[in-house]
């Protein structure tokens, strides 16, 4: 077993450059100060707020933001890099707690300008002054319909501190109290954890996979009636604000954040729906395939074949990485090229380094990206896709101003998958035998994960909070009966239903925040339909593709994905995706 280096073993070239963002710590000390003096600048607006002098307190806040994003994303990552790191655990506190000071300092700004007249608002969104802040103004006028008195407001605000716990009491309860039975691996006693969770249902043994899937559910099952009471009281949460703010439904209140048509998720769930025989030929092919007599809901996640025991050095599977993607062209293939040698990422695993992997950064300074590379296939596809995720943030900040250079949620996936999806179709045309079924398999199983398991859930949500607006009563029978008739109707009749599957939905933390997972399923179809036109050579796609890397915010999501030629507002788009996901099948079939 390979020793774990410390950090100062490690070549300089596999290190990120934080000194890019902060040259000289004696600075962070200036930017604290920096900060609480431009806050005292931004409060002399409160109550004065009008449209002439808006645009100056907006800059002003931008100022403030910007110098504590890079002291925040700075003193975060060197506590990644040494999670034991006292000095940069307390900096990480120190600026968390700047963070949170400014944001309820600066709460005033959106609720007044919210009063403006709509007329004044227009005005001021095509005022060249307030040109970075257009898209700001035109989210206040869409949300003034929602606005509601002064008074309403507070009570709204005082309602929030008791009503939005429900999240935080599944948290303690399912990290903290919900304790797993141990089980046995390999003749050695194992715990079992929501981490090790997901390791032990791709164990080769089907008795390991059956007895943690048992150790897990048994314990929610117990605890169902306790965690069903919280979950209804959340949705319940959700339909009363959805009410107070004026929307149609809580759904409606969801899609708004974003200006996301409801035609997306209708469109989402109706034609993943259609599609779901052609995931039961994959769960029958993956039921012929797999040495087991009976396929259970737990050997949805064993691989059919071994994960491909070549490794890749960082090196190599950067060149794969690069050579794969340079069907997006000369700019792009260089920019990542530059980026190895830049100090942008931070490869090798290290003493009380932060696991996993991750993009992020500070506007006005070149993106990060954390690995812990260790050579295996999946490492290679991470690189893809964090580079994915660093690249999409490069070209934001380069031609974006501060204020428009964030893009949101529903447009943060794309990227990233792309750059996965590009991986594994260069990959597949070299690939044979056993690497090839591999790679195949692993493409399908991204869509049954991503898009049909994210529409299912999408379609649980969706059930319960239109049960509570339409004033039935939810229970915890209700929600495991309903969410088992979904489980079946996504996986069909090759599967063994086990009774404990209809207690998942009891698990799924993003439930309490509501209406999100979609948002994965419309990733990955967006990044399927963006991947086919790259491929197909469109005339001008690549041109519009890089166009859109470097619109982060500068529109409403929807707006940005539909330059591409993709709306998601219509079927098309999924049904590309579905399709591509059958053929895929096709060929895997005719492999095994």
């Amino acid at each position: 077993m390979d020793k774990i280096k410390k950090r100062d073993e490690v070549d300089i070239r596999y290190k990120w450059r934080l000194e890019d963002i902060i040259s000289n710590e004696e600075d962070i000390d200036k930017a604290f100060r920096f900060c609480k003096e431009k806050l005292k600048e931004i409060l002399e607006f409160k109550g004065k707020l009008n449209k002439e002098n808006a645009v100056d307190c907006l800059r002003l806040v931008d100022q403030a933001s910007l110098e504590l994003e890079k002291i925040y994303v700075y003193a975060h990552m060197k506590r990644d890099e040494n999670t034991a790191d006292s000095k940069y655990i307390e900096l990480a506190e120190k600026t968390r707690l700047l963070s949170v000071e400014m944001s309820g300092a600066l709460s005033f700004i959106s609720p007044e300008l919210s009063r403006f007249k709509i007329s004044e608002l227009k005005e001021m969104s095509q005022d060249p002054r307030c040109k970075d802040y257009d898209i700001e103004i035109l989210n206040l006028i869409r949300n003034k319909k929602h606005l509601l008195s002064e008074k309403e407001e507070k009570l709204l605000s005082n309602i929030t501190l008791f009503s939005s716990g429900y999240k935080d009491v599944f948290q303690v309860f399912n990290n903290a109290d919900l304790k797993f039975e141990d089980i046995e691996v390999d003749g050695k006693k194992t715990q079992v954890t929501h981490g090790m969770y997901s390791y032990l249902l791709q164990n080769p043994s089907q008795e390991v996979r059956k007895a943690a899937f048992e150790s897990v559910y048994t314990q929610y099952k117990a605890y169902t009636n306790t965690i069903a009471a919280n979950y209804i009281g959340n949705v319940n949460k959700n339909v009363f604000f959805a009410k107070a703010r004026k929307h149609a439904s809580s759904l409606d209140k969801a899609l708004h954040s974003e200006a996301i048509d409801n035609r997306v998720y209708e469109n989402l769930i109706e034609s993943v729906s259609q599609y779901t025989p052609v995931l039961h030929r994959y769960i029958a092919l993956r039921k012929k395939v797999l040495p087991v007599e009976e396929y259970h809901m737990y050997d949805m996640y064993v691989p059919i074949v071994k994960e491909i025991e070549q490794k890749h050095d960082y090196d190599e599977a950067y060149d794969m990485v690069v050579e794969a993607l340079s069907v997006l062209g000369d700019e792009y293939a260089d920019t990542l090229k530059s980026a190895r040698n830049s100090g942008w990422i931070d490869v090798e695993e290290t003493e009380n380094k932060r696991s996993g992997a991750y993009s992020w950064g500070a506007y006005g300074v070149h993106p990060y990206v954390l690995l812990n590379h260790k050579g295996s296939m999946h490492d290679v596809f991470t690189i893809a896709h964090e580079m994915g995720h660093a690249m999409h943030s490069y070209y934001s900040n380069m031609t974006q101003p501060y204020s428009k250079a964030g893009y949101g949620i529903f447009l943060a996936e794309i990227a990233s998958t792309v750059n996965e999806v590009l991986l594994l179709k260069y990959m597949l045309r070299t690939a044979r035998g056993e690497k090839r079924i591999y790679l195949l398999s692993y493409y399908l199983d991204m869509f049954r994960t991503t898009l049909f398991r994210q529409t299912m859930f999408a379609e649980f949500e969706k059930f319960a909070h239109e049960s509570v607006e339409r004033g039935e009563p939810l229970s915890s029978q209700r929600l495991s009966d309903y969410y088992y008739e979904l489980n079946k109707k996504y996986y069909g009749d090759d599967v063994i239903h086990d009774d404990f599957i209809r207690y998942e939905w009891s698990r799924i933390p993003h439930f309490y925040n509501a209406f999100y997972v979609y948002k994965y399923a419309t990733g990955l179809t967006t990044a399927v339909n963006i991947v086919k036109k790259i491929l197909s050579k469109e005339q001008g796609f690549t041109q519009k593709y890089m166009q859109f890397l470097k619109s982060g915010g500068n529109d409403f999501p929807l707006n940005i994905i539909e330059k591409l030629g993709i709306n998601l507002k219509g079927k098309r788009p999924y049904q590309v995706a579905m399709n591509e996901f059958e053929k895929t099948l096709d060929k895997l079939e005719r492999m095994c």
